[in-house]
Formats: structure tokens, sequence, C-alpha cells
């Protein structure tokens, strides 16, 4: 049972895979789902290798062995600390469309 809901601290509890997204249960209830673009050997897999997930350290991350990939919980809930990012697809997971873009240092978009 957990006793925090602190960032670094919620364990994953289960993962699925679709075609676009990877969705991740945390012990607390949370879910959260991120583009599988995010991570390009994911999105490579087949649907086969994408289940064949295992927790890392009681659930602080994920692994996939045939790909080899990791991923942590916390990079999942703070992507912008961890994760670089295509400007079309900010941190937050939501796209950018002209309005939202950042302005550039000159104050133009």
């Amino acid at each position: 049972m957990p006793v925090s809901t602190e960032a670094g601290e919620a364990l994953a509890a289960d993962a699925s895979c679709s075609n676009d997204s990877l969705t991740v249960v945390l012990d607390d209830g949370r879910i959260v789902s991120v583009p599988l673009v995010w991570f390009p050997r994911l999105l490579a897999a087949t649907p086969a290798q994408r289940r064949q997930w295992e927790p890392i350290g009681r659930g602080v991350g994920l692994h996939w062995e045939a790909i080899d990939e990791d991923i942590s919980v916390v990079s999942l809930l703070q992507p912008e600390r961890f994760m670089r990012f295509v400007d079309t697809l900010p941190a937050s997971g939501v796209r950018r469309t002209s309005k939202t873009r950042k302005r550039s240092r000159s104050g133009r978009r």
C-alpha cells in the first residue's frame, strides 16, 4: 500500500500498449498514457514483444527484454525532465497548434 503519491514513489502495477500508446496503471490508481513515438523501440516492436514487459525494482520502472527497453515511472509522470520532444509534441502530450506554439526570442511565432 503506497504511503505517498509523490511522482518518484508511484509504482507500475500493470502496463499495456496499443498501436500508438503505452498505458501504465500505477499502484495508487492513476493511469498514465503516453504516445509510443516517445519510445522508438516500443513503436517498432511487435504486439507480442510489447506484451512481454516485467517490472524493474518492484515497479519503479518497466523492462522489455526482447527489445532492450527500460522506462521509469517517474519519466512518464515528469517527461519534461527526462525526455526530448519534437516541436509538435510537447511534454504535456498535447499537440501544439499554431495558436499555442511558443514564441521565439524575437517575439514572432
